[in-house]
């Protein structure tokens, strides 16, 4: 028979949490601080489950390489600037190249194209990218300190501490955050390749480490990915190779926050992020992909105007009401919902872990209907910034009542945000805590 652990009520859980941190933080001390640290960590670090992590979305560092079919819409890119070699095109809202003017260019070259032959997402025509250093998490780590900890860097150093080893039992599954998982049956060749990466590097990291399953670790849409996966993936595969799954900071139901970058197209921004905000970026498979879902949401009214109210219910009218093109909902309507309706449990032992208390959009206020405006009236609820709790509670009755899902356990951290939990001191050894738990 499988353990089902119920998701306890919050007391509960911050008591427990507390408990366990503490246990924890004396075990560590004891075993890292006295005696020989260094051989106790090797001990340590033998008996440890491998783990992957799964980052955020635009953790995934990326490169690019232009050819002569490139014919830029931005003036001055392409071949004559840029070369014929490969060049970091995303480094997480920092491009490596300090020069100005280069800007447009890599706004141009990370948008995609739907091609309706193919069925399918590309690159800009002439454009060729990769994703930097699969497998490994170096590029969760970055040189300049005012990114250094939104992606996992600080979990990745704390993982180090009790015994992680980079390339030896801690690998990374970056991948690129413009594309996403389109309904079964639809063509979606990068998150397949993804998928089929990640399948190996998890059987690799297993067969390296004496044929111990593997923790997968996620943060945000890396959750998505990560759930998606699993559901494809055959159960014996699941079982074998999965030894838990500890999934933070997402839901099941999107968020509301996601509606308001589609609100407004930012066409000459002063910097790189205001091009390809994800969910503002209307060329981007996954600017659907956390749209609220209407499981959750339903017909509560998420976008407010004067003449008309816009919820999960008819979200393809909010689409259109705000510019997108009858093509462009329509591959909302036919990839990326379906996707959204149909996460299932992974049916691996699984820990959710959210941020509580910090405030959370759940509506947006257009009242004149004007989207374009700089900042509509929000109206705030519970989560931890950008995810609700309303998603997290959905999460909960998802996946701890399905019979099937051996364990299950929720977390709920007071005063976490969405990138506190990853950097926040307390949050992170708080994870940490949860992934030797799970060994």
């Amino acid at each position: 028979m499988h353990h089902h652990l119920r998701p306890l009520a919050t007391q509960q859980i911050l008591q427990l949490s507390q408990m366990e941190l503490l246990a924890v933080v004396l075990l560590l001390v004891t075993l890292f601080f006295v005696g020989a640290p260094s051989l106790l960590a090797q001990d340590a670090a033998s008996g440890l489950n491998p783990v992957v992590l799964v980052p955020g979305n635009t953790c995934g560092q990326l490169d690019a390489q232009v050819t002569d079919e490139y014919k830029p819409q931005a003036p001055g890119c392409g071949i004559p600037k840029q070369s014929r070699g490969w060049f970091r095109l995303w480094e997480n809202f920092t491009a490596l190249q300090e020069d100005p003017s280069l800007l447009p260019c890599y706004a141009d070259q990370l948008q995609l194209v739907y091609d309706p032959v193919a069925g399918d997402y590309r690159n800009f025509p002439g454009v060729k990218t990769r994703v930097v250093s699969f497998g490994t998490t170096q590029s969760f780590r970055f040189n300049d300190p005012a990114r250094k900890n939104v992606c996992l860097e600080g979990l990745v150093q704390e993982l180090e501490g009790v015994g992680y080893r980079e390339g030896a039992n801690m690998f990374g599954a970056p991948y690129d955050f413009r594309y996403a998982p389109a309904a079964p049956g639809l063509s979606s060749e990068v998150f397949s390749d993804f998928s089929s990466s990640f399948r190996l590097l998890v059987e690799r990291a297993s067969e390296m480490n004496g044929n111990k399953p593997v923790i997968l670790v996620t943060h945000s849409m890396g959750g998505l990915f990560t759930m998606v996966f699993l559901d494809r993936s055959p159960l014996a595969w699941r079982r074998r190779y999965v030894k838990h799954l500890v999934m933070l900071c997402l839901g099941v139901g999107g968020s509301p926050l996601n509606m308001w970058p589609l609100a407004f197209e930012t066409l000459s921004p002063p910097s790189l992020p205001g091009t390809v905000l994800t969910y503002g970026n209307r060329s981007f498979a996954s600017m659907f992909s956390l749209l609220p879902s209407p499981k959750v949401y339903g017909d509560t009214p998420l976008v407010i105007t004067q003449a008309k109210n816009y919820s999960a219910d008819n979200m393809g009218e909010y689409l259109v009401a705000v510019g997108l093109s009858e093509e462009q909902v329509a591959l909302y309507r036919t990839r990326a919902l379906p996707v959204t309706l149909n996460l299932r449990a992974p049916l691996v032992p699984m820990t959710s872990i959210n941020g509580i208390g910090v405030p959370t959009i759940d509506r947006l206020v257009f009242w004149d209907g004007n989207f374009t405006a700089a900042k509509p009236e929000l109206v705030n609820g519970d989560g931890d910034g950008q995810i609700n709790l309303q998603t997290v509670l959905a999460l909960e009755r998802l996946i701890g009542d399905d019979p099937d899902q051996p364990y299950f356990k929720s977390i709920l951290i007071p005063n976490t945000t969405h990138k506190g939990m990853i950097s926040d001191e307390f949050a992170v050894k708080r994870v940490v805590s949860e992934i030797l738990g799970a060994n």
